[in-house]
């Protein structure tokens, strides 16, 4: 059955500085991560709305009748203050809607939430992502750790199947490598399907009458090797695991 997600994150923007000898000049990039996980699901006939970094402040629904058109939100290394920090508030000291309020609800509501890891991701990078100070460590499936959860693996780890459940059912025993992930402590009552060692790498939840879910590694690279991402069955599980989410 086809469904209409929305995905918000996987994007951002570089800024390179060269010193050549007594010159000094910069060079600026701007770069989107999702491509992958969205042609994926398009694949699989879902409809998804990309929303970039940049115009979330902005453009987020941030009322349970916008967010209501959807049947699942991804958020992807995208931090806590991108939500948070709406230029009426920052700039101006405006009260405004909480979006994460507004995401917390719609999944108490029935809605389905999936956060996928990154630097920008649960507690994230220095723990900067900030996740665990928000209303969504009360629904995502897992604790977050505070501070900086990074797991960097330059070696490679390859997540092994923890539990049976109808996500994975189709999918094979042997998954691709990743090249790093974050640490997060499934809650008590939660579902662990994958585990890279003692830690989960894949939970589900539910949190009122909504689906919750923690992927712990990225969607695309770095953590995301290309062998993931190019791996026969890549679109087949996001597939799966949003129509889980959906509650379909």
């Amino acid at each position: 059955m086809a469904l209409k997600i929305l995905l918000a994150g996987e994007s951002w923007t570089s800024l390179g500085l060269h010193l050549k000898g007594f010159s000094l000049y910069t060079t600026g990039a701007y770069e989107e991560g999702g491509k992958p996980l969205i042609s994926a699901l398009e694949r699989s006939g879902h409809q998804v709305d990309y929303m970039p970094n940049h115009l979330v402040p902005e453009r987020f629904p941030i009322t349970q009748e916008r967010l209501s058109d959807y049947d699942v939100v991804i958020l992807s290394d995208i931090g806590a203050d991108t939500f948070l920090l709406h230029p009426d508030t920052l700039l101006r000291s405006q009260r405004r809607p909480s979006a994460l309020k507004t995401i917390a609800d719609y999944v108490a509501s029935g809605g389905g939430l999936l956060m996928i890891g990154g630097f920008m991701s649960f507690s994230g990078f220095g723990g900067n992502a900030c996740y665990h100070n928000t209303v969504l460590a009360d629904v995502l499936p897992v604790r977050m750790l505070g501070h900086d959860d990074r797991v960097e693996c330059p070696e490679g780890v390859n997540p092994s199947i923890a539990a049976a459940h109808p996500v994975t059912a189709d999918l094979p025993r042997d998954w691709p490598h990743f090249l790093g992930y974050q640490r997060l402590i499934a809650k008590e009552g939660s579902e662990v399907l994958l585990t890279v060692g003692a830690d989960p790498f894949l939970t589900l939840g539910q949190h009122g009458r909504g689906r919750t879910a923690a992927f712990a590694s990225d969607c695309s690279p770095h953590w995301g090797s290309p062998e993931f991402t190019g791996w026969d069955h890549y679109a087949a599980f996001w597939s799966s695991l949003a129509g889980w989410l959906s509650g379909r």
